[in-house]
């Protein structure tokens, strides 16, 4: 049975090629403390829009790496050994297989590079 978290995630594209997007738009409209859509296709990968606030659970994906890049607020990933603290315009790519928990102690807005077929909650 799959477990049931508090957050809103949105796997369908929302935007086709050549249709522009409104990052600040999207972010003035949501509601939601942990939101994670996604925006485009390309290629075999989605960008993600994240906007959240508190704390996601540990969990890893075993066949895809995931890339995070903080547009505002702060994004702390815990892994098993340490933290990456993340800013706005500063990125990290966590490596399939690696247990990790993103946190944001604020409201941040972050952008997810990840393969279409990933499990935003884990494996």
């Amino acid at each position: 049975m799959e477990k049931k978290y508090n957050y809103v995630t949105k796997l369908d594209v929302k935007f086709d090629h050549l249709q522009k997007m409104d990052v600040t738009q999207m972010v003035k409209d949501n509601p939601h403390k942990w939101f994670n859509e996604t925006l485009t296709k390309v290629n075999d990968s989605v960008v993600r829009i994240g906007i959240v606030e508190g704390e996601y659970h540990w969990h890893k994906h075993d066949n895809d790496d995931e890339f995070f890049f903080v547009l505002e607020g702060q994004l702390l990933i815990d892994l098993e050994d340490q933290t990456i603290e993340l800013n706005p315009n500063q990125g990290v790519t966590i490596t399939k297989g690696v247990l990790h928990r993103p946190r944001a102690p604020k409201k941040t807005v972050m952008l997810m590079v990840e393969t279409s077929t990933i499990q935003p909650t884990g494996d």
